[in-house]
Protein backbone atom coordinates (compact mmCIF):
# COMPACT_ATOMS: atom_id res chain seq x y z
CA UNK A 1 0.00 0.00 0.00
CA UNK A 2 2.84 2.39 0.80
CA UNK A 3 4.55 1.66 -2.51
CA UNK A 4 1.22 2.07 -4.33
CA UNK A 5 0.69 5.47 -2.73
CA UNK A 6 4.19 6.57 -3.74
CA UNK A 7 3.70 5.26 -7.28
CA UNK A 8 0.39 7.13 -7.65
CA UNK A 9 1.91 10.31 -6.23
CA UNK A 10 4.91 10.04 -8.53
CA UNK A 11 2.76 9.14 -11.52
CA UNK A 12 0.42 12.07 -11.03
CA UNK A 13 3.40 14.35 -10.44
CA UNK A 14 4.67 13.14 -13.82
CA UNK A 15 1.29 14.01 -15.34
CA UNK A 16 1.64 17.51 -13.89
CA UNK A 17 5.10 17.75 -15.42
CA UNK A 18 3.66 16.75 -18.79
CA UNK A 19 0.94 19.39 -18.45
CA UNK A 20 3.53 22.06 -17.73
CA UNK A 21 5.61 20.95 -20.72
CA UNK A 22 2.70 20.82 -23.16
CA UNK A 23 0.85 23.93 -22.07
CA UNK A 24 3.72 26.19 -20.98
CA UNK A 25 6.67 24.85 -22.95
CA UNK A 26 10.20 25.35 -21.74
CA UNK A 27 11.46 28.79 -20.82
CA UNK A 28 11.90 31.43 -18.15
CA UNK A 29 8.53 30.79 -16.44
CA UNK A 30 9.15 27.05 -16.12
CA UNK A 31 12.69 27.75 -14.90
CA UNK A 32 11.24 29.97 -12.16
CA UNK A 33 8.67 27.36 -11.21
CA UNK A 34 11.25 24.58 -10.93
CA UNK A 35 13.47 26.84 -8.85
CA UNK A 36 10.61 27.31 -6.34
CA UNK A 37 9.74 23.63 -6.63
CA UNK A 38 13.20 22.86 -5.31
CA UNK A 39 12.11 24.36 -1.98
CA UNK A 40 9.13 21.99 -1.87
CA UNK A 41 11.42 19.06 -2.61
CA UNK A 42 13.61 20.05 0.34
CA UNK A 43 10.59 20.28 2.67
CA UNK A 44 8.94 17.15 1.28
CA UNK A 45 12.03 15.03 1.75
CA UNK A 46 12.56 16.47 5.22
CA UNK A 47 8.96 15.49 6.00
CA UNK A 48 9.61 11.97 4.78
CA UNK A 49 12.69 11.93 6.99
CA UNK A 50 10.58 13.01 9.95
CA UNK A 51 8.18 10.17 9.20
CA UNK A 52 11.09 7.76 9.43
CA UNK A 53 12.45 9.52 12.52
CA UNK A 54 9.17 9.20 14.44
CA UNK A 55 8.40 5.57 13.61
CA UNK A 56 10.56 4.02 16.39
CA UNK A 57 9.55 6.45 19.20
CA UNK A 58 5.85 6.26 18.30
CA UNK A 59 6.03 2.46 18.14
CA UNK A 60 7.50 2.52 21.65
CA UNK A 61 4.89 5.08 22.75
CA UNK A 62 2.10 2.77 21.61
CA UNK A 63 3.57 -0.07 23.64
CA UNK A 64 3.60 2.25 26.67
CA UNK A 65 0.01 3.47 26.09
CA UNK A 66 1.10 7.05 25.26
CA UNK A 67 0.62 7.17 21.48
CA UNK A 68 -2.01 9.97 21.45
CA UNK A 69 -0.04 12.14 23.88
CA UNK A 70 3.20 11.75 21.95
CA UNK A 71 1.51 12.42 18.60
CA UNK A 72 -0.01 15.65 19.94
CA UNK A 73 3.35 16.71 21.37
CA UNK A 74 5.10 16.16 18.05
CA UNK A 75 2.32 18.12 16.29
CA UNK A 76 3.01 21.09 18.57
CA UNK A 77 6.71 20.80 17.77
CA UNK A 78 6.03 20.79 14.01
CA UNK A 79 3.99 23.98 14.44
CA UNK A 80 6.87 25.60 16.26
CA UNK A 81 9.07 24.96 13.22
CA UNK A 82 6.53 25.51 10.46
CA UNK A 83 4.86 28.80 11.30
CA UNK A 84 8.05 30.94 11.29
CA UNK A 85 9.12 29.25 8.04
CA UNK A 86 5.81 30.14 6.42
CA UNK A 87 6.07 33.77 7.52
CA UNK A 88 9.58 34.05 6.07
CA UNK A 89 8.44 32.48 2.79
CA UNK A 90 5.51 34.87 2.39
CA UNK A 91 7.32 38.05 3.42
CA UNK A 92 10.58 37.29 1.62
CA UNK A 93 9.21 35.52 -1.44
CA UNK A 94 10.78 37.82 -4.03
CA UNK A 95 14.33 38.09 -2.66
CA UNK A 96 14.33 34.32 -2.08
CA UNK A 97 13.10 33.81 -5.66
CA UNK A 98 15.91 36.02 -6.94
CA UNK A 99 18.48 33.80 -5.21
CA UNK A 100 16.85 30.54 -6.36
CA UNK A 101 16.79 31.63 -10.01
CA UNK A 102 20.36 32.89 -9.95
CA UNK A 103 19.07 36.46 -10.55
CA UNK A 104 17.65 35.22 -13.82
CA UNK A 105 15.09 36.85 -16.13
CA UNK A 106 12.28 38.85 -14.52
CA UNK A 107 9.70 36.33 -15.74
CA UNK A 108 11.51 33.53 -13.92
CA UNK A 109 11.76 35.54 -10.69
CA UNK A 110 8.05 36.45 -10.89
CA UNK A 111 7.01 32.82 -11.38
CA UNK A 112 9.20 31.63 -8.50
CA UNK A 113 7.98 34.38 -6.14
CA UNK A 114 4.32 33.63 -6.91
CA UNK A 115 4.71 29.89 -6.38
CA UNK A 116 7.00 29.97 -3.34
CA UNK A 117 4.43 30.62 -0.52
CA UNK A 118 2.17 27.85 -1.85
CA UNK A 119 5.16 25.51 -2.14
CA UNK A 120 5.92 26.13 1.53
CA UNK A 121 2.29 25.42 2.48
CA UNK A 122 2.48 22.20 0.47
CA UNK A 123 5.76 21.26 2.12
CA UNK A 124 4.48 21.91 5.65
CA UNK A 125 1.37 19.88 4.84
CA UNK A 126 3.67 17.00 4.05
CA UNK A 127 5.06 17.31 7.59
CA UNK A 128 1.62 16.99 9.20
CA UNK A 129 0.65 14.14 6.88
CA UNK A 130 3.92 12.36 7.70
CA UNK A 131 3.31 12.71 11.45
CA UNK A 132 -0.14 11.16 11.21
CA UNK A 133 1.14 8.42 8.91
CA UNK A 134 3.76 7.55 11.54
CA UNK A 135 1.08 7.36 14.24
CA UNK A 136 -0.95 5.04 12.02
CA UNK A 137 2.11 2.86 11.36
CA UNK A 138 2.55 2.47 15.12
CA UNK A 139 -0.99 1.03 15.03
CA UNK A 140 0.11 -1.27 12.18
CA UNK A 141 -2.14 0.60 9.75
CA UNK A 142 -0.62 1.66 6.43
CA UNK A 143 -3.83 1.81 4.40
CA UNK A 144 -5.41 5.04 5.70
CA UNK A 145 -2.28 7.11 5.12
CA UNK A 146 -1.95 5.64 1.63
CA UNK A 147 -5.57 6.56 0.87
CA UNK A 148 -4.91 10.09 2.10
CA UNK A 149 -1.86 10.53 -0.12
CA UNK A 150 -3.61 9.04 -3.16
CA UNK A 151 -6.80 11.10 -2.72
CA UNK A 152 -4.81 14.29 -2.19
CA UNK A 153 -2.82 13.66 -5.34
CA UNK A 154 -5.95 13.06 -7.44
CA UNK A 155 -7.88 16.09 -6.15
CA UNK A 156 -4.80 18.31 -6.48
CA UNK A 157 -4.41 17.21 -10.09
CA UNK A 158 -8.05 18.05 -10.82
CA UNK A 159 -7.52 21.60 -9.53
CA UNK A 160 -4.42 21.97 -11.70
CA UNK A 161 -6.30 20.75 -14.78
CA UNK A 162 -9.07 23.28 -14.17
CA UNK A 163 -6.80 26.26 -13.52
CA UNK A 164 -3.57 25.83 -15.47
CA UNK A 165 -4.79 27.47 -18.68
CA UNK A 166 -5.73 30.68 -16.86
CA UNK A 167 -3.05 30.82 -14.18
CA UNK A 168 -0.04 28.91 -15.51
CA UNK A 169 2.47 27.54 -13.03
CA UNK A 170 0.67 29.22 -10.10
CA UNK A 171 -2.15 26.70 -10.55
CA UNK A 172 0.34 23.87 -10.07
CA UNK A 173 1.44 25.38 -6.74
CA UNK A 174 -2.21 25.67 -5.63
CA UNK A 175 -2.86 22.02 -6.50
CA UNK A 176 0.19 20.91 -4.52
CA UNK A 177 -0.99 22.83 -1.44
CA UNK A 178 -4.47 21.27 -1.73
CA UNK A 179 -2.90 17.84 -2.13
CA UNK A 180 -0.99 18.15 1.15
CA UNK A 181 -4.05 19.48 2.98
CA UNK A 182 -6.16 16.48 2.00
CA UNK A 183 -3.32 14.06 2.80
CA UNK A 184 -3.43 15.50 6.33
CA UNK A 185 -7.20 15.70 6.82
CA UNK A 186 -8.03 12.10 5.89
CA UNK A 187 -5.79 10.37 8.48
CA UNK A 188 -6.68 13.06 11.04
CA UNK A 189 -10.39 12.34 10.56
CA UNK A 190 -9.82 8.59 10.80
CA UNK A 191 -7.81 8.91 14.03
CA UNK A 192 -10.47 11.21 15.51
CA UNK A 193 -13.18 8.69 14.59
CA UNK A 194 -11.18 5.84 16.16
CA UNK A 195 -10.70 7.87 19.34
CA UNK A 196 -14.47 8.43 19.57
CA UNK A 197 -15.22 4.76 18.91
CA UNK A 198 -12.84 3.69 21.68
CA UNK A 199 -14.17 6.40 24.04
CA UNK A 200 -10.69 7.79 24.51
CA UNK A 201 -10.76 10.65 27.06
CA UNK A 202 -9.71 14.07 25.76
CA UNK A 203 -6.88 14.22 28.29
CA UNK A 204 -5.22 11.26 26.57
CA UNK A 205 -4.56 13.41 23.49
CA UNK A 206 -3.26 16.41 25.43
CA UNK A 207 0.24 17.35 24.33
CA UNK A 208 2.95 16.89 26.92
CA UNK A 209 5.04 20.02 26.27
CA UNK A 210 7.63 19.25 28.94
CA UNK A 211 9.80 17.45 26.41
CA UNK A 212 9.37 20.01 23.63
CA UNK A 213 13.08 20.80 23.40
CA UNK A 214 14.09 17.14 23.17
CA UNK A 215 11.47 16.47 20.49
CA UNK A 216 12.58 19.52 18.53
CA UNK A 217 16.17 18.30 18.61
CA UNK A 218 14.97 14.85 17.54
CA UNK A 219 13.00 16.18 14.58
CA UNK A 220 15.69 18.62 13.48
CA UNK A 221 18.36 15.93 13.80
CA UNK A 222 16.28 13.50 11.77
CA UNK A 223 15.54 16.03 9.06
CA UNK A 224 19.06 17.43 8.93
CA UNK A 225 20.58 14.95 6.49
CA UNK A 226 17.64 14.72 4.02
CA UNK A 227 17.37 18.51 4.21
CA UNK A 228 21.07 18.82 3.42
CA UNK A 229 20.89 16.31 0.59
CA UNK A 230 17.96 18.10 -1.01
CA UNK A 231 19.72 21.40 -0.42
CA UNK A 232 22.52 19.78 -2.42
CA UNK A 233 20.05 19.60 -5.31
CA UNK A 234 18.89 23.14 -4.62
CA UNK A 235 22.50 24.34 -4.86
CA UNK A 236 22.67 22.76 -8.32
CA UNK A 237 19.80 24.86 -9.70
CA UNK A 238 21.44 28.30 -9.96
CA UNK A 239 24.61 26.55 -11.14
CA UNK A 240 22.62 24.73 -13.83
CA UNK A 241 21.19 28.10 -14.93
CA UNK A 242 24.67 28.96 -16.22
CA UNK A 243 24.05 26.48 -19.04
CA UNK A 244 21.36 28.79 -20.47
CA UNK A 245 17.58 29.22 -20.49
CA UNK A 246 15.83 25.88 -20.13
CA UNK A 247 18.76 24.07 -18.53
CA UNK A 248 17.18 24.17 -15.05
CA UNK A 249 13.99 22.69 -16.49
CA UNK A 250 15.87 19.83 -18.21
CA UNK A 251 17.87 19.10 -15.07
CA UNK A 252 14.69 19.25 -13.00
CA UNK A 253 12.85 16.70 -15.15
CA UNK A 254 15.79 14.26 -15.04
CA UNK A 255 16.08 14.64 -11.26
CA UNK A 256 12.33 14.16 -10.75
CA UNK A 257 12.38 10.91 -12.71
CA UNK A 258 15.43 9.64 -10.83
CA UNK A 259 13.97 10.38 -7.41
CA UNK A 260 10.58 8.92 -8.41
CA UNK A 261 12.20 5.57 -9.26
CA UNK A 262 13.98 5.51 -5.90
CA UNK A 263 10.89 6.63 -3.95
CA UNK A 264 8.58 4.00 -5.42
CA UNK A 265 10.98 1.18 -4.59
CA UNK A 266 13.59 1.71 -1.89
CA UNK A 267 11.87 4.50 0.05
CA UNK A 268 8.67 2.52 0.55
CA UNK A 269 10.65 -0.45 1.92
CA UNK A 270 12.56 1.85 4.24
CA UNK A 271 9.31 3.23 5.65
CA UNK A 272 7.46 -0.01 6.28
CA UNK A 273 10.38 -1.96 7.76
CA UNK A 274 11.21 0.55 10.52
CA UNK A 275 8.53 -0.58 12.98
CA UNK A 276 9.25 -4.35 12.74
CA UNK A 277 12.99 -3.68 12.96
CA UNK A 278 12.41 -1.55 16.07
CA UNK A 279 10.61 -4.47 17.68
CA UNK A 280 13.21 -7.14 16.83
CA UNK A 281 16.42 -5.10 17.12
CA UNK A 282 19.35 -4.86 14.69
CA UNK A 283 23.03 -5.93 14.72
CA UNK A 284 25.86 -4.79 12.44
CA UNK A 285 25.48 -7.99 10.42
CA UNK A 286 21.74 -7.37 10.30
CA UNK A 287 22.35 -3.88 8.90
CA UNK A 288 24.38 -5.23 5.98
CA UNK A 289 21.83 -7.94 5.25
CA UNK A 290 18.91 -5.51 5.45
CA UNK A 291 20.46 -2.85 3.21
CA UNK A 292 21.62 -5.32 0.57
CA UNK A 293 18.32 -7.22 0.52
CA UNK A 294 16.20 -4.07 0.42
CA UNK A 295 18.28 -2.62 -2.42
CA UNK A 296 17.95 -5.49 -4.89
CA UNK A 297 14.46 -4.79 -6.25
CA UNK A 298 15.13 -1.06 -6.46
CA UNK A 299 18.38 -1.62 -8.36
CA UNK A 300 16.52 -3.67 -10.96
CA UNK A 301 14.23 -0.68 -11.50
CA UNK A 302 17.25 1.63 -11.80
CA UNK A 303 18.83 -0.61 -14.42
CA UNK A 304 15.63 -0.78 -16.45
CA UNK A 305 15.16 2.99 -16.29
CA UNK A 306 18.72 3.78 -17.37
CA UNK A 307 18.58 1.25 -20.21
CA UNK A 308 15.20 2.48 -21.42
CA UNK A 309 16.31 6.10 -21.61
CA UNK A 310 19.63 5.14 -23.19
CA UNK A 311 17.94 3.56 -26.23
CA UNK A 312 14.68 5.51 -26.52
CA UNK A 313 14.70 8.36 -24.01
CA UNK A 314 14.81 11.19 -26.54
CA UNK A 315 11.71 9.93 -28.34
CA UNK A 316 9.93 9.27 -25.03
CA UNK A 317 10.68 12.81 -23.83
CA UNK A 318 9.43 14.34 -27.08
CA UNK A 319 6.28 12.21 -27.24
CA UNK A 320 5.35 12.74 -23.59
CA UNK A 321 6.43 16.34 -22.99
CA UNK A 322 5.56 17.83 -26.38
CA UNK A 323 7.25 19.58 -29.28
CA UNK A 324 9.25 21.93 -27.05
CA UNK A 325 11.18 18.85 -25.88
CA UNK A 326 11.95 17.38 -29.29
CA UNK A 327 15.29 16.96 -31.05
CA UNK A 328 18.26 18.16 -28.99
CA UNK A 329 16.23 18.95 -25.85
CA UNK A 330 14.76 15.45 -25.66
CA UNK A 331 18.20 13.96 -26.20
CA UNK A 332 19.61 16.17 -23.44
CA UNK A 333 16.99 14.99 -20.92
CA UNK A 334 17.46 11.32 -21.90
CA UNK A 335 21.22 11.57 -21.47
CA UNK A 336 20.76 13.33 -18.14
CA UNK A 337 18.58 10.46 -16.90
CA UNK A 338 21.33 8.00 -17.85
CA UNK A 339 23.88 10.26 -16.15
CA UNK A 340 21.69 10.14 -13.02
CA UNK A 341 22.08 6.32 -12.79
CA UNK A 342 24.96 6.49 -10.26
CA UNK A 343 22.91 8.99 -8.24
CA UNK A 344 19.95 6.60 -8.29
CA UNK A 345 22.13 3.71 -7.10
CA UNK A 346 23.53 5.55 -4.08
CA UNK A 347 20.09 7.04 -3.35
CA UNK A 348 18.66 3.52 -3.14
CA UNK A 349 21.30 2.63 -0.55
CA UNK A 350 20.59 5.86 1.33
CA UNK A 351 16.83 5.28 1.41
CA UNK A 352 17.12 1.88 3.08
CA UNK A 353 20.05 2.82 5.35
CA UNK A 354 18.72 6.11 6.71
CA UNK A 355 15.84 4.61 8.82
CA UNK A 356 18.26 2.26 10.53
CA UNK A 357 20.00 5.18 12.26
CA UNK A 358 16.83 5.79 14.29
CA UNK A 359 16.27 2.13 15.02
CA UNK A 360 19.84 2.09 16.39
CA UNK A 361 19.35 5.37 18.30
CA UNK A 362 22.02 7.26 16.32
CA UNK A 363 19.81 9.98 14.84
CA UNK A 364 21.50 12.85 16.69
CA UNK A 365 24.73 12.29 14.78
CA UNK A 366 23.09 13.18 11.46
CA UNK A 367 23.33 17.02 11.55
CA UNK A 368 27.14 16.86 11.36
CA UNK A 369 26.91 14.52 8.38
CA UNK A 370 24.51 16.91 6.62
CA UNK A 371 26.63 20.00 7.28
CA UNK A 372 29.82 18.40 5.99
CA UNK A 373 28.15 16.93 2.90
CA UNK A 374 26.50 20.24 1.95
CA UNK A 375 29.67 22.26 2.54
CA UNK A 376 31.73 19.84 0.42
CA UNK A 377 29.14 19.75 -2.36
CA UNK A 378 29.22 23.47 -3.18
CA UNK A 379 32.79 23.59 -4.57
CA UNK A 380 32.31 20.12 -6.04
CA UNK A 381 29.22 21.21 -8.00
CA UNK A 382 30.88 24.41 -9.23
CA UNK A 383 33.89 22.47 -10.49
CA UNK A 384 31.80 19.67 -11.99
CA UNK A 385 29.61 22.11 -13.95
CA UNK A 386 32.67 23.84 -15.37
CA UNK A 387 34.16 20.53 -16.46
CA UNK A 388 31.09 18.68 -17.76
CA UNK A 389 28.00 20.94 -17.63
CA UNK A 390 24.78 19.27 -16.50
CA UNK A 391 26.41 15.83 -16.66
CA UNK A 392 28.96 17.09 -14.17
CA UNK A 393 26.20 18.24 -11.83
CA UNK A 394 24.58 14.79 -12.02
CA UNK A 395 27.89 13.20 -11.07
CA UNK A 396 28.36 15.70 -8.23
CA UNK A 397 24.96 14.66 -6.83
CA UNK A 398 26.05 11.02 -6.89
CA UNK A 399 29.38 11.71 -5.18
CA UNK A 400 27.84 13.81 -2.39
CA UNK A 401 25.04 11.29 -1.76
CA UNK A 402 27.48 8.37 -1.84
CA UNK A 403 29.69 10.08 0.73
CA UNK A 404 26.67 10.45 3.02
CA UNK A 405 25.73 6.77 2.64
CA UNK A 406 29.28 5.66 3.46
CA UNK A 407 29.29 7.80 6.60
CA UNK A 408 25.95 6.34 7.78
CA UNK A 409 27.12 2.79 7.24
CA UNK A 410 30.32 3.59 9.15
CA UNK A 411 28.22 4.81 12.09
CA UNK A 412 26.31 1.52 11.95
CA UNK A 413 29.62 -0.41 11.79
CA UNK A 414 28.53 -2.13 8.59
CA UNK A 415 30.33 -0.24 5.79
CA UNK A 416 32.61 -2.94 4.41
CA UNK A 417 30.11 -5.80 4.45
CA UNK A 418 27.33 -3.66 2.97
CA UNK A 419 29.49 -2.26 0.17
CA UNK A 420 30.56 -5.78 -0.84
CA UNK A 421 26.95 -6.88 -1.11
CA UNK A 422 25.85 -3.76 -2.97
CA UNK A 423 28.76 -3.97 -5.39
CA UNK A 424 27.74 -7.51 -6.30
CA UNK A 425 24.14 -6.47 -6.84
CA UNK A 426 25.13 -3.47 -8.98
CA UNK A 427 27.43 -5.66 -11.07
CA UNK A 428 24.67 -8.20 -11.72
CA UNK A 429 22.06 -5.56 -12.57
CA UNK A 430 24.52 -3.69 -14.78
CA UNK A 431 25.37 -6.84 -16.71
CA UNK A 432 21.70 -7.71 -17.18
CA UNK A 433 20.97 -4.19 -18.45
CA UNK A 434 23.81 -4.24 -20.97
CA UNK A 435 22.89 -7.69 -22.28
CA UNK A 436 19.19 -6.79 -22.47
CA UNK A 437 19.41 -3.38 -24.10
CA UNK A 438 22.44 -3.80 -26.40
CA UNK A 439 20.58 -5.95 -28.99
CA UNK A 440 17.69 -3.47 -28.96
CA UNK A 441 19.87 -0.71 -30.45
CA UNK A 442 19.75 -2.38 -33.88
CA UNK A 443 16.02 -1.70 -34.21
CA UNK A 444 14.89 1.31 -36.24
CA UNK A 445 12.10 2.19 -33.82
CA UNK A 446 13.32 3.66 -30.54
CA UNK A 447 10.04 2.73 -28.82
CA UNK A 448 10.36 -0.90 -29.97
CA UNK A 449 13.97 -0.91 -28.76
CA UNK A 450 12.89 0.23 -25.32
CA UNK A 451 10.12 -2.35 -25.04
CA UNK A 452 12.43 -5.11 -26.27
CA UNK A 453 15.15 -4.13 -23.81
CA UNK A 454 12.80 -4.14 -20.81
CA UNK A 455 11.28 -7.44 -21.91
CA UNK A 456 14.66 -9.12 -22.42
CA UNK A 457 15.81 -7.88 -19.03
CA UNK A 458 12.76 -9.40 -17.34
CA UNK A 459 13.27 -12.73 -19.14
CA UNK A 460 16.96 -12.85 -18.19
CA UNK A 461 16.20 -12.23 -14.52
CA UNK A 462 13.37 -14.78 -14.52
CA UNK A 463 15.53 -17.51 -16.10
CA UNK A 464 18.75 -16.72 -14.27
CA UNK A 465 17.19 -16.02 -10.87
CA UNK A 466 20.33 -14.48 -9.29
CA UNK A 467 21.10 -15.93 -5.87
CA UNK A 468 21.35 -12.46 -4.33
CA UNK A 469 17.85 -11.59 -5.52
CA UNK A 470 16.39 -14.84 -4.17
CA UNK A 471 18.07 -14.28 -0.80
CA UNK A 472 16.74 -10.72 -0.70
CA UNK A 473 13.19 -11.90 -1.39
CA UNK A 474 13.37 -14.54 1.35
CA UNK A 475 14.65 -11.99 3.86
CA UNK A 476 11.91 -9.45 3.12
CA UNK A 477 9.22 -12.10 3.40
CA UNK A 478 10.60 -13.24 6.74
CA UNK A 479 10.68 -9.65 8.00
CA UNK A 480 7.07 -9.11 6.97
Amino acid sequence: MTALAIVVQSGLAAVVGILIARKLGRGAETDGFFAAYGVFIVLGLAATAMRVTLLPPLARARAAGRLATETAAYAATVGLIGLPLLVVGVVGARPIADVLTGSGPTEAIDAAAEALPWMIVAGLGQFTAALLASALAALDDYVVAAVGYITGSVVGLVLILLAIDAHGTAAVAWGMALNATIATLIPAAWLWRRALAERMPAAAARADLSGMRARLVEIVSGAALPFALQAVYLVCLPIAAREGVGAVTSFGYAYLLATAVVAATASSLGLVTSVPLTRVGLSSEGVARHVDASSWLALLAVGATAGLFAVSGAEVASAVLGDAYGDDVGTEIARLVVAMAPFMVVSVALSVTFPLLFVAGLGRKLPLVGIVVLAAHIPLALAAQRLAGLWGLALALAISTGFAVAWLLHLLEALEATVRGLAGAVAVVGAVSVVAFAPATVLDSAFAAGVLGVGLGAVIVALWRPSGLLAAWRYLRELA
